[in-house]
């Protein structure tokens, strides 16, 4: 197996009598390891390279889902990786199919999603002679995965898989891609699946550290401070931790802002809830992220989307940053506590040092001051906006409503996006779920199926904008095929809204290839044998809604937006959070 993997870091297994299984084939050898690794369902698509692992998949406790395209069965693993806290599976051959792969590779990657992808390739003697559909998808994949390999010796298969697990899931986890020539998959092999203590991966597990001696140093700090404030982003969920982190704030009566992905990791009405911060955030939020004198960054990146203009970022305050990854630790923003730990440990460890705290009265005042006027903006929670035109926010703050916020809510990339973050109302971790960093259209539709698969006793919901929902539509026959029950709301404003607003905000109204002609989307379903609804005035939505919800198996709401609605507040580029515009509507 060749691999990512410097030569200090492999290591024999301890000596001990050679195990042995009956022989059987690469492919039963790998589908065998899937099950020992706890997979049940995995998204995936024919072709022939990897047509030996379809030969004797059935053999398996594995559901294979079918999809339409590659790319929906990367982003169909990681919303089942999302929702579960599994790591999910795809399946590809080689070529285009190993390629088309490679963006939902990137999602992951960007985002910290534990993902295996299994891509089938040409027979080890064709490698390298330009044979039918072979790519060297290792290169290609290098970039964007955490590891990635070719398994060159049917014998490594067992061991192959089992260390791409555990390469996925620890530390700071990402996506592994395992490549597999045709021939290792169809000969033989008599080697046993490893035990945990056989795999070469020092260096690679998550820094279980138990306690962390830096807590003592972040507990004075906060005693000291007058003005403290929480930023807790993804890496907080990832690791579990977001009941530590409630109770940390609550112990020090610090509040709590997030980042896009941090959203649900402390429920929204909870009093210490600061709320979304970032490009398009709440003012109140990014106003304390300026204003505080210590800002605690616990398992986020500090990415531009939430800091803009660094040298004008929380110009007032000391700058903890606590990550798993060492690399983070003052990459984007200057750092006066950098913590490498996992955030449980982290947060564990100070919840022992700290006191309990005073209410920090003034402080949340004024934070409740700035909320107040942020809600009297014409922006904020219209409802009826532009008399009686149906607006993206009172769609998705009834879908909330409707759902008891209790729903897996998947959104798409663009102003749905932000809408879903800001107005759905989240109370519980891992019920949002989007591609933050990488930012890819058409994630919502094939990550919302890998989520209701994962989590089928949960009520999942896809809200996407008419130009993401195009880009993965075909995913549609996949939900009738196995009958996943997803509903899908469709903010259709026949716009790519985002660059729309951005033209007419930055670019002068200078409105080039922002009109979408799209297909109607009722008649659409109703070629798929898929229950659709249209609404276009706010009196239409509880109505739709509840129909969608009493519906079993997929089902989609057409809500026809007005072209025009932007969203504010809005951070322009080149900017700071002191410098959001708020727009007039």
């Amino acid at each position: 197996m060749t691999a990512m993997r410097a030569p200090s870091q492999v290591t024999s297994a301890p000596s001990a009598a050679p195990r042995t299984v009956a022989p059987r084939i690469g492919a039963r050898a790998a589908c065998e390891a899937l099950v020992r690794e706890g997979v049940s369902v995995m998204f995936g698509y024919p072709g022939g390279a990897v047509l030996p692992i379809y030969d004797v998949l059935r053999e398996y406790p594995l559901r294979h889902i079918l999809v339409r395209h590659e790319q929906g069965a990367a982003h169909a693993a990681d919303g089942y990786s999302r929702a579960t806290g599994g790591v999910g599976v795809a399946l590809a051959t080689s070529g285009p199919g190993a390629i088309n792969l490679v963006t939902g590779l990137a999602t992951a990657m960007m985002d910290s999603v534990p993902m295996v992808a299994i891509t089938g390739n040409v027979p080890r003697a064709m490698l390298g002679k330009d044979a039918f559909q072979e790519t060297d998808i290792v290169g290609i994949a290098l970039p964007v995965t955490k590891y990635a390999a070719v398994v060159m010796d049917t014998d490594e298969i067992p061991l192959a898989i089992a260390e791409a697990f555990e390469i996925a899931r620890s530390g700071r986890p990402g996506p592994v891609l395992l490549d597999f020539p045709k021939d290792v998959l169809q000969a033989e092999t008599s080697a046993p699946h490893p035990e945990p203590h056989e795999l070469r991966l020092p260096g690679l597990l998550r820094p279980r550290r138990g306690d962390v001696p830096e807590a003592e140093v972040l507990a004075g700090m906060i005693a000291a401070s007058e003005r403290p404030l929480i930023l807790t982003g993804h890496g907080v969920q990832i690791a579990r931790a977001d009941g530590l982190l409630v109770s940390v704030a609550e112990r020090a009566q610090i509040p709590v802002v997030h980042t896009l992905l941090g959203v649900g990791t402390i429920d929204e009405t909870h009093p210490l809830s600061a709320g979304y911060a970032g490009m398009h955030g709440w003012m109140h939020a990014n106003k304390a992220i300026q204003q505080c004198d210590l800002l605690i960054g616990v398992g986020c990146r500090f990415e531009d989307r939430i800091t803009g203009k660094t040298s004008t970022f929380a110009p007032n305050a000391s700058i903890v940053h606590v990550d798993v990854d060492r690399s983070e630790i003052g990459k984007n923003v200057r750092t006066d506590l950098g913590i490498v730990a996992d955030a449980g440990d982290l947060l564990a460890a100070l919840l022992r040092r700290l006191p309990a705290s005073e209410p920090r009265t003034e402080w949340m005042a004024q934070l409740a001051a700035w909320r107040a006027v942020g809600e009297t903006r014409s922006w904020h929670g219209s409802g009826a906006w532009r008399t009686g035109r149906l607006s993206a926010d009172y769609v998705v703050a009834r879908i909330g409503e409707a759902t008891d916020h209790e729903a897996i809510l998947v959104s798409d990339v663009g102003q749905n996006q932000m809408w879903a973050a800001r107005y759905f109302g989240f109370r519980h971790p891992y019920r949002h779920l989007s591609s933050g960093g990488l930012g890819t259209m058409g994630y919502s539709l094939p990550a919302a199926m890998g989520a209701a698969l994962g989590e089928p006793q949960r009520e999942v919901w896809a809200v996407t904008g008419d130009g993401g929902f195009q880009m993965t539509m075909q995913e549609l026959a996949t939900l009738v095929q196995d009958q996943v029950t997803v509903r899908i709301a469709v903010l259709n404003n026949r716009k790519l809204g985002m660059i729309r607003q951005w033209q007419e905000i930055v670019y002068d109204s200078n409105y080039h290839s922002a009109d979408l002609i799209g297909p109607d989307l009722v008649r659409l379903c109703e070629a798929y044998g898929i229950p659709a609804w249209r609404a276009t005035r706010p009196d239409e939505v509880d109505a739709v809604i509840a129909r969608a919800r009493a519906t079993p198996g997929p089902c989609l709401i057409d809500f026809q937006l007005d072209e025009a609605q932007n969203i504010f507040p809005m951070m322009l580029p080149g900017k700071g959070l002191s410098d959001m515009m708020e727009g007039t509507e």
